[in-house]
């Protein structure tokens, strides 16, 4: 019997591997589904006992009645008393539909276009760059390596434990605040200057899914956008999909010049400005408080909106943090989007709205049509997180390996490009802002530096016939990286610029 045609086909076909965490059980009824959906094991073939199972397998007679009762419960096969188990086909659940004008051929492949014209979106072409090359640098992101895996197994577990968690699935209460969104007023009023309660606030998935959901309110065809003349790639694609008209404003050193705004914009002729006011995406300078206090002053007597978005306000190295300009009242012209929780894995990240609480009742109201199931689990964990100070300990851990990351890239680039490029050692953020003098072709640097297993990508290269420069992030890389990097991109400047 061991030497049976169907035994054999199970020495060829069944294996398994008992260092996986997946139960032999399963593993071994998977191979059995796949060998009947091959056609190896047809409808109607007997299969061998348990206790042959076992001995052909090598596994505990127990597992091979586990594997019987599990392809039982899938409906692959039945088992009749005093007789022996059997292969079962499936029940066939649909119907195939072929159509008339399809070569048999082809009627049931796939098609690769469609048959009718639909509206294609140039502003939303994707940015990503595939790459084999073992380094990359980024625009600024932090290291996910320093999340906390082994504490928030823990956390995330017993946040799985709280049986509120079904109560607020089945019954979702609209009149009443979760304890995340008081949690969430809370910190940020205590972080940020704020005095908000949860009628001011929203939180969603992301910081460019408060933008979008912001600009669907706020933005109508070729209504007027205000930019810095560098500004944020991402924040513009969004404005660009919407209809809007995109205008950029002139940034030195102390933020954007408000005073171009006035000198060439007639009042109410701009829907809204969109700043980073505490680290300008990409320079990194922060809008001066005299600034500030101009552009306020500005928005209400042109009545135009300002879109704050404090993308990185957490990661301060040197001095505070310069407050929100949403935090000084302003008069209901600020509309601010933030993310909590940047030292975390990006399921467990939240971006959130601060506004005026009109704004915030239509936000929501859009936000149940992209979102409506939201992340409990996530608010759970982060409502804990706040209360007991995890969230503000890990930021302040991390913080000081961002610093030292930050000394160690400036340490390397006086070494060996000081008299090459110039550069701002930043009080906060996880960006540099590196400008090359005398300017280069950064498409070629990038070129070189692929070749040499470094990838530049093109969305932190700023070049026209006033800029040459790259936004270097460096929060994903440890001190070795950033020494690799260092050396990876010298090769690649000396590869383009010497004879």
């Amino acid at each position: 019997m061991l030497n049976s045609p169907v035994n054999l086909l199970f020495k060829q076909l069944i294996s398994f591997d008992k260092s996986l965490s997946q139960p032999i059980y399963i593993q071994v009824s998977q191979k059995i589904i796949n060998a009947i959906q091959r056609g190896y094991l047809t409808k109607g073939t007997m299969l061998p006992g348990t206790r042959a199972l076992a001995k052909l397998l090598h596994i505990h007679r127990n597992t091979a009645v586990a594997i019987y009762e599990e392809l039982v419960s899938q409906g692959w096969v039945e088992v009749l008393p005093n007789k022996g188990t059997f292969v079962l086909e499936p029940e066939q659940k649909t119907t195939k539909i072929k159509a008339s004008s399809q070569k048999i051929n082809t009627a049931y492949s796939y098609a690769k276009t469609t048959g009718f014209p639909f509206q294609n979106s140039f502003h939303l072409a994707s940015t990503l760059q595939l790459t084999n090359a073992k380094y990359t640098i980024n625009d600024g992101q932090p290291d996910l390596r320093l999340h906390p895996v082994h504490q928030f197994t823990r956390w995330y577990s017993a946040a799985m434990k709280r049986k509120t968690l079904l109560k607020k699935w089945n019954r979702p209460n609209a009149f009443s605040y979760s304890i995340f969104q008081t949690q969430l007023c809370n910190y940020l009023n205590a972080t940020r200057g704020f005095h908000i309660n949860p009628n001011n606030l929203v939180s969603t998935r992301s910081t460019e899914m408060s933008l979008y959901i912001v600009s669907q309110l706020l933005l109508k065809q070729n209504d007027i956008v205000l930019v810095g003349n560098l500004s944020n790639y991402a924040a513009n694609m969004i404005f660009q999909q919407v209809g809007a008209t995109i205008k950029t404003i002139p940034v030195d050193s102390e933020g954007m010049n408000v005073n171009y705004i006035k000198n060439h914009f007639a009042k109410k002729s701009i829907r809204c400005v969109y700043i980073c006011a505490h680290r300008d995406y990409p320079t990194g300078v922060t809008l001066s408080a005299e600034r500030r206090l101009e552009l306020l002053q500005l928005a209400k007597t042109y009545e135009f909106a300002i879109i704050e978005d404090d993308y990185d306000y957490d990661f301060q190295f040197n001095g505070s943090a310069m407050l929100p300009m949403a935090s000084a009242g302003a008069n209901g012209m600020v509309i601010y989007l933030g993310k909590l929780g940047q030292s975390l894995f990006p399921s467990f990240q939240t971006g959130f709205v601060v506004a005026p609480e009109n704004l915030i009742v239509e936000a929501k109201n859009y936000l149940q049509l992209l979102d409506k199931q939201g992340d409990l689990i996530q608010e759970q964990m982060l409502s804990e997180l706040i209360q007991e100070g995890e969230i503000y300990r890990l930021i302040k851990k991390n913080v000081v390996i961002y610093k030292e990351r930050r000394d160690c890239l400036c340490k390397l680039l006086t070494e060996h490009f000081s008299e090459t490029t110039t550069w701002n050692i930043p009080s906060g953020g996880l960006a540099i802002w590196l400008q090359f003098n005398p300017k280069i072709s950064l498409v070629k640097l990038a070129e070189e530096a692929e070749k040499n297993d470094l990838l530049l990508p093109k969305t932190i290269l700023y070049q026209d016939k006033n800029t040459c420069a790259i936004r270097f992030g460096f929060g994903h890389l440890n001190l070795e990286e950033i020494e690799a990097i260092i050396q990876k991109l010298k090769k690649a400047y000396n590869s383009i610029t010497l004879p």
